[in-house]
């Protein structure tokens, strides 16, 4: 048997590496809601229900699998070690350049140009986390002006006290008229390797674990000039997911439906295939799109005046522009998602994993939509109709049986994009970090693997789902 092309799979070269290496090491071993947000499927009543844990269900069984820790406020920037730059207060706090700590030259691997800048940077204090790791995704959330722009790194301890080097986790900037956004390729040190945008242990069945991590945060600007990136949000998820083929299963606990854009990806097949050949690779931006709007952001005219008039949803077009890793030569960098998410006006989003299809019912019973990622066989997602070694899709609620109300963006029109999906399929597909592709090879799953965005001052209820998730 075979499988389509993956519809969503941004770059699946690169995840597909990923995916490979990660199965050989286990086989070794309003602003705060939108007025359109809130509306519920089966009534009042059902959106409230309580699940009863499913007999011989431990719902304990996913716990400590995951560390969340973000600098977000003025403390957290008045920490660690800083060089030249100086947190700031205001409604939202954070990082900024103050007297630069020195100029250096980078040359861009994409334009080949060489150009000098003013530097400051930040070193986090050493994060121990809670949970000894086998993977560490970071992502941050900037606002870089042109003329500007941050690079990302990562150090992480291993459990034996030795120490990886400095990692690039991103070189970033909303734009792409002062460099090219871009991963780093090739970075390792014989026990770990930075696969785009994930540390991963090279050898899991070692015992070998990442147990902290520090970022550093360096800042950018043309030398001689007064701009400034600000960064309002850095930090990682560290995770120690088990090898699963399945999963628990689950009991429904949530009726709920939120009211989101709906965009497909294929609309726009064949446009700007400089962007990871066009809209057939899209699912990712298309995605991010779907829920910056649900959020009431998004490009203005002048934005969207690079993009030809005769395209649909050219925001979608802007959104694969904005996300687009030249390295990886895609669109489906996850911290670049959540990047290009929080350039919108008080917008913040992270790159986490969750335990539990319980987990993402309290985000959606508050009122945050998530995406998910997640690979599969088409006769593995019932109605699907296609398989995919990746693909984003937009998680927008729960029926009153609890089958999974999804926005996917790999339908042939905006019309057909609300899907329901079975829920023990779609939350073992989601959750699983084991798999057999279409060739009977064992390859990875992500393991729940999502992007959450919401405002940064969200409400009470908001900010109660979102920590029950552990993320702050």
């Amino acid at each position: 048997m075979t499988s389509s092309p993956p519809p969503g799979a941004s770059s699946a070269a690169r995840r597909t590496v990923l995916a490979a290496a990660l199965a050989a090491m286990g086989t070794a071993a309003a602003s705060s809601a939108p007025a359109t947000a809130l509306t519920t499927s089966a009534g009042a009543s059902a959106g409230t229900r309580t699940a009863t844990p499913r007999a011989g269900h431990d719902p304990r069984a996913s716990a400590g699998l995951v560390d969340n820790r973000f600098w977000t406020s003025h403390t957290d920037w008045r920490s660690g070690t800083r060089a030249g730059t100086r947190p700031v207060l205001s409604h939202r706090p954070g990082l900024v350049i103050g007297t630069p700590a020195g100029r250096a030259d980078y040359t861009d691997p994409h334009t080949g140009t060489t150009s000098t800048w003013e530097y400051a940077a930040w070193t986090s204090p050493e994060h121990r986390s809670t949970v000894p790791a086998t993977e560490v995704i970071p992502s941050w959330n900037a606002d870089t002006p042109a003329g500007t722009w941050i690079t990302v790194e990562l150090k992480g301890r291993y459990s034996d006290g030795a120490e990886t080097p400095w990692y690039v986790m991103g070189r970033w900037a909303a734009g792409d008229g002062d460099i090219r956004r871009t991963s780093v390729d090739d970075q390792k040190d014989g026990r770990s390797t930075v696969w785009t945008d994930t540390l991963a242990l090279d050898d899991t069945a070692s015992g070998l674990r990442l147990v902290s991590y520090r970022l550093r945060l360096t800042l950018h600007r043309r030398p001689g000039t007064r701009l400034t990136p600000t960064v309002w949000r850095a930090g990682a998820m560290a995770s120690d997911v088990p090898d699963r083929f399945t999963v628990p299963a689950s009991l429904p606990g949530l009726a709920r439906e939120l009211v989101v854009p709906r965009y497909s990806q294929n609309i726009h097949i064949g446009q700007y295939p400089e962007y990871d050949n066009g809209g057939e690779a899209w699912c990712s931006p298309t995605s991010s799109q779907m829920i910056i709007e649900y959020w009431g952001r998004g490009p203005t005219a002048q934005d969207l005046a690079w993009v030809n008039p005769d395209y649909a949803d050219p925001q979608v077009c802007h959104a694969a522009r904005f996300t687009f890793d030249h390295q990886y030569d895609g669109c489906g960098n996850w911290p670049f998602n959540a990047a290009y998410a929080a350039t919108y006006d008080d917008m913040s989003a992270v790159v986490t994993r969750l335990r539990s299809l319980t987990e993402l019912e309290t985000l959606v019973r508050a009122g945050i939509p998530a995406i998910t990622s997640q690979s599969f066989r088409a006769e593995e997602l019932t109605g699907a109709g296609y398989g995919t070694a990746g693909h984003l899709m937009t998680v927008i609620g729960f029926t009153a049986e609890g089958d999974v109300i999804a926005n996917d963006p790999a339908s042939p029109s905006n019309e057909a994009v609300r899907r329901v999906y079975r829920r023990r399929e779609w939350e073992n597909i989601w959750l699983r970090t084991k798999r057999y592709n279409a060739t009977g090879k064992v390859v990875s799953g992500t393991g729940g693997v999502c992007y959450l965005y919401w405002p940064a001052h969200p409400t009470t209820a908001q900010r109660r789902a979102l920590a029950a998730v552990g993320v702050r």
